[in-house]
Parts: C-alpha cells; sequence; structure tokens
C-alpha cells in the first residue's frame, strides 16, 4: 500500500474541510501543485455534483480505442467503460487495458480537463454473479484493484442477475459486494455508481425486498443509481407520466416520483433510457420527448440527470436536445 507524505495528508486534510461536498466543475489540477501526484489524483476524483450526464460504450467503434475524443461526448459527464466481467475485461473496458500508461494518462488529463469522469462498468447482461456463485467480497476486492490499476475514476455495478433477484438472494450479495469496494474505493474519492431496471424498486415483488432493500442497507455508500427506464415491455416508461409520476400496475410504484416516495432520494435518481429504439427492446423516447420530461421533473424538484445506452449512437447532438429545455449545454 501506497503511503502518503505528512504534507500530503495534511494538504488533503485542509482541502477536504475547506471544500463543498461535491465538485460542481473541473478541479484544476494546478491548484494543489504541492501534492504528489497520487494525492492530487484523488481530489480530481472527488465526486461530481447533480446533475450526473451518463453515456454507456461497450460496441466497437472503428479506429477508435478505448474512449472517445472528449469533444465527441460534450455535453455528457460520466462514461462508462464497458464492461468488466467477472472472467476480466471485455470490449471497451479491454481496449482500455492494451492503451500504454503514458496514452491513458493523457486520456485522463484530457477527460479532467473537460470536466468528464472515466467510470468501469461491471456485470451487464452477461455476468450472472450470484447465480453462477461468484464470492461477493473476492469478486469486489478483484473489481476494485482492477479500477486502481487502470487509473479509473469509478464504478459502475450493472447487475442483471434476474433469477437471483427473483428467488430473493440478489439483495444480500449486493449488500457484501458494495460494502467490500468501498473498503477499497472510498467514497468521495471513487464514484460508484449502480444501474438496477426500474422494476427492481417495487415495494412488494419480490421476496428479497428487490432494490428498495439495497438501497436501505448500502444506498448511503451508493452515489447515484443509473435506473434503466427501458427492456421491461412495450408500453412501460414511454411517457412523461409513465416515466415521472405513475407507472404501470404491471410494476407498480416505479416511475421516477414513485420511487422517491419509497425512500430513494430524488438525487440519486438518474433517468436511464436507450439512445436508438435498436439500442433496446422497449422503452425508447424521441430526444425531444424526454427533454420535456426531464423539464417536468426538473419544475418538481428533481436535478439528478439522465443516461444513455449508448455511445456512439447517443453523443453530442443526443445529449444537447435531451438537456436543451432543463441543463442547456
Amino acid at each position: 500500500m501506497a503511503l502518503y507524505s505528512f504534507v500530503d495528508l495534511a494538504l488533503c486534510l485542509l482541502v477536504s474541510l475547506l471544500a463543498v461536498p461535491a465538485f460542481a466543475s473541473p478541479v484544476n489540477s494546478t491548484a494543489f501543485t504541492e501534492l504528489s501526484g497520487k494525492a492530487r489524483g484523488i481530489l480530481e476524483r472527488s465526486t461530481p455534483a447533480a446533475p450526473h450526464w451518463v453515456v454507456y460504450a461497450d460496441a466497437y467503434q472503428s479506429g477508435v480505442t478505448g474512449p472517445p475524443a472528449a469533444s465527441a461526448i460534450e455535453g455528457f459527464n460520466v462514461f462508462a467503460l464497458s464492461f468488466l466481467l467477472i472472467e476480466g475485461a471485455w470490449d471497451k473496458a479491454a481496449e482500455w487495458t492494451t492503451l500504454t500508461s503514458s496514452e491513458r494518462s493523457a486520456i485522463k488529463a484530457e477527460y479532467a480537463a473537460a470536466g468528464i469522469s472515466l467510470i468501469v462498468s461491471v456485470f451487464g447482461s452477461t455476468d450472472i454473479p450470484t447465480t453462477t456463485g461468484a464470492d461477493p467480497v473476492a469478486t469486489a476486492n478483484t473489481m476494485a484493484a482492477w479500477v486502481i490499476e487502470y487509473d479509473l475514476d469509478g464504478i459502475d455495478v450493472d447487475y442483471e442477475d434476474f433469477a437471483a433477484m427473483n428467488s430473493g438472494v440478489a439483495e444480500a450479495w449486493l449488500t457484501s459486494f458494495t460494502t467490500q469496494l468501498r473498503v477499497h474505493l472510498p467514497q468521495g474519492s471513487y464514484i460508484l455508481t449502480h444501474a438496477p431496471v426500474a422494476p427492481w424498486f417495487t415495494p412488494t415483488h419480490y421476496p428479497g425486498g428487490g432494490y428498495l432493500k439495497v438501497h436501505a442497507n448500502v444506498g448511503s455508500l451508493i452515489d447515484w443509481y443509473n435506473v434503466q427506464f427501458y427492456n421491461q415491455g412495450a408500453t412501460e416508461y414511454t411517457t412523461c407520466t409513465g416515466l415521472l409520476t405513475t407507472s404501470s400496475s404491471t410494476w407498480p410504484k416505479t416511475a421516477l416520483f414513485q420511487i422517491a416516495n419509497s425512500g430513494v432520494p430524488l438525487n440519486k435518481l438518474v433517468i436511464g433510457k436507450p439512445a436508438t429504439a435498436s439500442d433496446a427492446s422497449s422503452g425508447y423516447m424521441t430526444t425531444s420527448t424526454l427533454a420535456s420530461c426531464l423539464q417536468t421533473a426538473r419544475n418538481q424538484g428533481w436535478n439528478a440527470g439522465a443516461m444513455v445506452w449508448q455511445y456512439p449512437d447517443a453523443g453530442v447532438s443526443w445529449i444537447a436536445t435531451v438537456r436543451s429545455l432543463s441543463w442547456a449545454v
């Protein structure tokens, strides 16, 4: 384990005492020139304030290894390399490992200057860690070490083990996994998000309590939820009413404000949508409709932001339109 010098520790403590809880704009690294590189990196990784504009990337893109130029995702402030699996990194996450250390450092510097955090998303629809018997603590240790080794700003838990959730065993696994991640990726220094499907917040359907139980157990350790309001049925979450205030009887009390009424802080509920109709089986909204929904939600006190699956289908034009009526780029 690396040790900080006395000066590093003292200056880090002073900054933490004087700073607001979360940085609303990119940290100017030149302000901390007396700190070691390790200490500066921790300060620059501090969890960004809402709203969060999150874009995932899993698809191969010709001529691009790893994340795109920051200018290609202007308007977003979090980019999620997808995915890190139990067996190792795949797709965009794997591409990140093929870059040299200096190449990764240059990209990180470019992203930091643009106010964009670079994280990795884990599991996705491929991994079913609870069902396959993966140990949550050991898995968290391995994945946290990967985040640190490859100098990322955090981790997104895209857990989609539906069999485990349906049988009531997912909640305990996620609780242990999240708790152990925070042992290595401390709050305020690293981003830690979850990306549950919206129906998992329904209050009575799941025998183990679903994501309301996960939130009750470890919600204080999770920075925000990238809620997947898609892939849940042809007519689910496709209007502003169904998305924001009144979900269907199939998945009751899982619209945005209904989830908040169940005890999840509104500022932690990021609205997730597919970039195009072909990026999901259902739940697609046009960018203009989604922009209108965000405007309505903001007028009612919500400020968490939006998530999209995935780049390059969602880029500068997509996010500019989606933000145009609420937080214009």
